[in-house]
């Protein structure tokens, strides 16, 4: 199955990947964030990533289940 993918633009240097998901409308809350970026189920340039404070930076891609955020 393709993943979705949905193009976010920053304006700033770096987003942090827990607020990227919320952002990005992934998840309704930071809390919920948090839980699927401890769980494994994230991944950033298509390797599992558990930091929830990662800077993610205009070209990264970013995966949760069957969505894809391109960082423009």
């Amino acid at each position: 199955m393709d993943k979705e993918i949905i193009e976010t633009q920053i304006k700033t240097e770096y987003i942090k990947l827990d607020s990227l998901l919320k952002f990005a409308g992934l998840t309704d809350t930071g809390g919920f964030a948090k839980e699927l970026i401890q769980h494994g189920s994230v991944t950033v340039n298509g390797e599992v990533c558990t930091m929830r404070g990662k800077k993610i930076r205009r070209g990264d891609e970013v995966s949760v289940e069957n969505f894809t955020v391109r960082v423009i």
